[in-house]
């Protein structure tokens, strides 16, 4: 069954496919490679290399700094809730300036919410509803502002769509209406925007067993924007679930991304882990529980080494502006990815395709031939070494175990400072990593020596 297939069965609606799980409407020209596993699609390897992303949770909410949940959490009546869109004025909102941020980061995506659960859409619905960003104080299209702007800087532009709404009655009270209303919805944001990255769909968990209609919703992206990922949110506790065969990536919702068994699968399906900077997806103006930079390069590297994406959220202020510390703590982590090769960074086109080390470290392959293979080993849990007390030792230094290595590698350096390391081969085919600490005054966090023949 092709592609055009597929869309004209769900331009006949679901009905016909109630019988057959997801994983049987399959796509049968889907290639395979030569280990048996599934081709990815030009998309979804597109997908793969942009690695790093930024996630933007912003709307009404916003203004209480309670987080993007408020409305349900506090029991705000709607009516009440609509009274927001009064002072919300998007007066500090730059997308150009967003995208610019998550650029120097090493962020090559942002997605944005369009509409988040309360309802409030952030582009012009052009009549569908009346709760939008044109009958706000701020009077203008922000999805337009935010989709140029990432465009201006280089950045893919993404789209985050609720399929939950707690303010249209018809979710609760006429379902169907509801479908079609976000079908619209979408086929609004295919047409109007120019080319999009992608669509990350969250609320189908609201209505498990619910019939979403989701080949005729994803068969409306499929038209109009035929190269763009759909990513539909299995929500916490589903972590690496596929479902219908259109979805391109599979989600980890604050949770540890996991390499995927792809065996037996009809597709090749990508991987993005998403987290926020603290306990809030929204801004919550008093929540102190932040993500260090550290801790950021640390779950960027974890993400990679499992072969997924990290989409990084931030909270933006009611004015539409970054806060200081999120915009200070991704400034580093931007450096880190410099240090390491900026755009050349191994973290894009690397692939976690064999080379294992202990504990959470890893190594990336760039390149399938000999004459162009780019093998780096990311190693953690090194220090800076004290020359000051040289009688303690060399703290932070230590042999890492790596498995996978081709016989061709003899050595390797930092690629920090250079520094040339010594490898040692033994029987059963594993590589001893003589790493040495930092030079007191570096810390890097996670470490990144390159293999050399």
């Amino acid at each position: 069954m092709n592609r055009r297939e597929l869309l004209k069965i769900g331009a006949l609606g679901a009905s016909g496919l109630a019988a057959m799980s997801p994983w049987q409407i399959v796509l049968a020209d889907q290639p395979e490679g030569g280990d048996g596993l599934p081709v990815p699609e030009p998309r979804v390897a597109r997908f793969e290399t942009l690695a790093f992303g930024m996630f933007l949770h912003w709307g009404l909410y916003s203004q209480l700094g309670k987080g993007e949940w408020a409305k349900l959490n506090y029991g705000i009546p709607n009516d009440e809730y609509a009274k927001l869109a009064e002072t919300f004025t998007a007066d500090r909102f730059d997308g150009r300036a967003i995208a610019r941020a998550a650029r120097q980061t090493g962020m090559r995506y942002a997605t944005l919410t369009s509409r988040h659960h309360d309802g409030f859409s952030l582009y012009d619905t052009r009549g569908l509803s009346a709760f939008d960003v044109t009958n706000s104080a701020a009077k203008r299209d922000l999805v337009l502002d935010f989709c140029e702007g990432c465009r201006a800087e280089g950045v893919v532009p993404m789209l985050y769509c609720t399929t939950l709404d707690w303010t249209d009655a018809r979710f609760g009270s006429d379902f169907d209406a509801y479908l079609e209303y976000l079908r619209d919805s979408v086929e609004l944001l295919c047409t109007q925007y120019g080319d999009i990255g992608g669509f990350w769909f969250d609320g189908n968990w609201s209505k498990p067993d619910a019939d979403w209609k989701e080949t005729e919703l994803y068969g409306v992206i499929r038209k109009h924007q035929p190269e763009a990922m759909i990513i539909n949110n299995v929500g916490i506790g589903n972590e690496g679930a596929i479902g219908h065969p259109e979805i391109d990536a599979t989600t980890f919702e604050q949770s540890e991304p996991e390499p995927l068994d792809r065996r037996g699968w009809p597709k090749h399906v990508a991987g993005e882990m998403c987290r926020t900077f603290n306990r809030h997806w929204g801004i919550g103006a008093k929540d102190f529980n932040m993500y260090s930079p550290a801790h950021v390069i640390e779950l960027l590297c974890a993400c990679r080494g499992a072969g997924a994406n990290l989409l990084m959220n931030i909270g933006p202020e009611a004015s539409g502006a970054l806060p200081d510390y999120e915009k200070a703590a991704l400034a580093k982590v931007g450096e880190w990815v410099r240090l390491h090769g900026g755009n050349e960074c191994t973290i894009y086109d690397g692939k976690p395709t064999g080379v294992r080390g202990q504990g959470r470290d890893f190594g990336l392959t760039v390149g399938a031939q000999a004459d162009d293979e780019v093998i780096d080993l990311f190693v953690h849990s090194i220090t800076p070494t004290a020359n000051r007390w040289p009688e303690e030792g060399p703290r932070g230094a230590g042999a890492r175990m790596f498995k996978g290595v081709p016989e061709r590698y003899t050595s390797a350096r930092w690629l920090d400072n250079d520094e040339r390391l010594k490898i040692e081969r033994h029987d059963d085919g594993s590589v001893t990593l003589h790493a040495t600490g930092f030079p007191y005054g570096v810390d890097t966090v996670v470490r990144v020596a390159r293999l050399e023949a």
